[in-house]
């Protein structure tokens, strides 16, 4: 009788291994938080910014700061018409500020989980904006094309509604 026991327990024990071996084969790999997408942007990074129809050399910065909880973008690192962005995680939601050469500060907001490769911010306030009629940066979409490759496409909007765009391809510089 002890020896039907033991051996049901070894049975027992083999199938539960084998329960976990399979449950850790299932396991996804963790997705990566939308912020995480940005920090892996850290260095420096060289491109193309068009803009009403005009190509224009351009050069981008990436840092993480603050233990790793921001990244910071700086467009044109310095030049006069330098302009920082910091984007951080925002509860569910990635929040960015850009510090515009307008002299303005608007805050957007975007879906962290997005689809992984894009990230949609759209205005949700500004500092130092008299009127939401004043030109601002009203949104802006981070596409990531590879590793070595990141597009962004700013909106800004002036009398309420759509007045341009600026569109940055940007590769790594190695």
């Amino acid at each position: 009788m002890k020896l039907k026991t033991a051996a049901w327990s070894v049975i027992g024990l083999a199938f539960f291994a084998l329960a976990l071996q399979a449950a850790e084969e299932k396991k996804e790999a963790p997705k990566q938080s939308g912020l995480d997408r940005f920090k892996q942007l850290a260095g420096e990074w060289s491109g193309k910014m068009s803009h009403e129809g005009q190509a224009i050399d351009a050069t981008v910065t990436y840092k993480v700061t603050s233990n790793g909880t921001a990244v910071v973008e700086t467009l044109g690192p310095g030049s006069e018409h330098e302009m920082v962005t910091v984007i951080h995680q925002d509860g569910d939601k990635l929040a960015l500020t850009h510090y515009c050469a307008l002299g303005n500060q608007p805050h957007m907001k975007a879906d962290a989980n997005a689809d992984g490769n894009k990230f949609a911010f759209d205005f949700v306030s500004a500092s130092n904006l008299k009127s939401d009629k004043d030109m601002h940066m009203h949104s802006v979409t981070y596409t990531f094309v590879d590793k070595d490759t990141l597009k962004a496409d700013w909106t800004h909007y002036q009398d309420g509604k759509k007045a341009g765009t600026a569109s940055f391809e940007m590769k790594r510089k190695r």
